[in-house]
């Protein structure tokens, strides 16, 4: 249930008062003119008399609201009025109209979204800015507002398109509240489609070497959720801000977080920010969150939600869709197209499962496009191709929807070893590669890569038997 705090009752608040009446949750109308107060009792609206500009007379007002609604002609004033209510409750999400305080990119602080007039004004005020939504864009609110410094902003290690949109969505929303943000990451962007997104949108990022070359003063991960699991941070590593769609058994402590695995892409989740804080929603950022959920979804095939069509809706009318065809459409470069190839040549197949370990690679993101090429074979429900490189052995895991989750068999596998994480149908994971790192001749690498497949394989195998007896 949401209460509201309705401030100055101008010739729309009126209009509308035989409506508002009916919302559910507590309603109280605040406004400096007894008769206007009057007008809407004799409608049975609650309603009292106060200064709205004073921060006294809105303490108080008898209810404490979840959100507060500023419904006056005159924009200055409405303003004035828009910062006191802020003032006594930092926690409540504030609207005003465009009539009031102007178009979004005149919207002062205080206020978290302009609507529109009409039967949207009714609509988003009584459904969209109650319950699960309001708490979020609050806290979130809260958590840049509270913010001095830069923010740093970092997706998990060698950055797919999802994690890029999200970020750069992110960034978006800490300018709105006049925080200086930047990209970071750990690893590489080398497959060609990620470098053809990061060039033709000319994102800055910011590669990172090692955990101490982070700096900033405030963190944020998104399309991941915990450090040191998936990216090179410390595990336990202070955590300002979290937005992942992945599932997680173990979430950090952070100042906020959202983590809902109800999504196909994380860059689903940051519409709701965007249009929450009418955030005009530029074309870079726009190209690059549907190209991110279109990425994530597999063209809306893959664990797809109502969620991620209508943001992809959303989108559509601000993005370049010219610049997303020359990202889909880069070449592929001969060593992506060797390691799907080794990818071939040493699949193993138990049932409808297929594994492949490729050896020594130069480029993690050649074994996910190895992933999704073997998942088109015919009678195969799962794949999972990897190899590794002087360190780390890094996996890379795709399945059909709705035939096991993936994601649990990842963790299940190999989080005792490792970081592993992912959902039903996608799912990644990086291991250390320890005792068999001492490897020079092509004899030692064979019998490297058959030590790998056989461990790797043992605990895939060890996870499924263990997957099908809970189910």
């Amino acid at each position: 249930m949401v209460d509201r705090l309705v401030l100055g009752c101008g010739d729309l608040c009126l209009s509308l008062s035989s409506t508002i009446r009916d919302w559910e949750g507590e309603l109280l109308v605040l406004d400096p003119d007894e008769h206007r107060v009057e007008h809407l009792r004799d409608l049975s609206v609650s309603a009292e008399t106060g200064d709205v500009t004073k921060t006294e007379a809105i303490r108080a007002a008898s209810i404490e609201p979840d959100v507060i609604i500023v419904l006056m002609d005159d924009r200055e004033r409405a303003t004035e009025v828009a910062y006191a209510a802020r003032d006594v409750y930092p926690e409540a999400y504030v609207l005003s109209l465009p009539g009031v305080t102007g178009t979004s990119s005149q919207v002062p602080a205080a206020v978290d979204s302009v609507l529109s007039p009409g039967s949207m004004v009714l609509d988003a005020i009584d459904d969209n800015y109650g319950g699960v939504l309001h708490e979020q864009l609050a806290g979130l609110r809260t958590t840049l507002q509270g913010m001095s410094g830069t923010l740093v902003i970092c997706t998990h290690d060698n950055p797919d398109p999802d994690a890029l949109g999200a970020a750069l969505a992110l960034r978006a929303i800490a300018e709105r509240f006049e925080v200086s943000a930047e990209i970071c990451y750990f690893g590489d962007i080398s497959h060609q489609e990620n470098r053809a997104f990061v060039n033709l949108l000319d994102v800055s990022l910011r590669q990172l070497e090692r955990p101490a070359d982070i700096g900033g003063d405030h963190l944020a991960l998104v399309d991941h959720s915990r450090p040191g699991v998936n990216d090179q941070l410390p595990q336990g590593m202070p955590i300002d801000i979290v937005i992942d769609h992945h599932p997680a058994e173990e979430l950090p402590d952070a100042d906020f977080m959202d983590v809902r695995s109800s999504v196909g892409a994380t860059s689903t989740l940051l519409i709701d920010y965007l249009e929450g804080y009418d955030i005009d929603i530029g074309t870079d950022v726009a190209t690059g969150l549907l190209y991110g959920i279109r990425v994530d979804t597999r063209n809306f095939g893959r664990e797809t939600t109502g969620a991620d069509f209508e943001a992809a809706a959303t989108l559509l009318p601000h993005a370049d869709l010219d610049a997303l065809e020359r990202i889909e459409s880069p070449s592929m470069s001969p060593y992506t197209l060797e390691t799907i190839g080794r990818a071939i040549q040493n699949r193993r197949v138990e049932g409808t499962i297929l594994t492949s370990c490729v050896g020594s690679i130069q480029s993690r993101d050649s074994l996910a496009q190895a992933a999704d090429r073997l998942l088109e074979l015919e009678a195969i429900d799962m794949t999972v191709v990897y190899g590794y490189t002087d360190e780390t052995i890094y996996l890379s895991g795709r399945a059909k929807a709705g035939r096991l989750d993936l994601g649990f068999v990842f963790r299940r596998a190999f989080d005792d070893i490792g970081s592993a994480g992912g959902h039903e149908s996608m799912a990644g994971a990086q291991l250390p590669l320890g005792i068999f790192e001492a490897v020079e001749t092509e004899t030692e690498e064979n019998g490297l890569r058959s030590m790998v497949a056989g461990q790797i394989e043992n605990r895939i195998d060890d996870a499924l038997d263990t997957r099908r007896r809970e189910r």
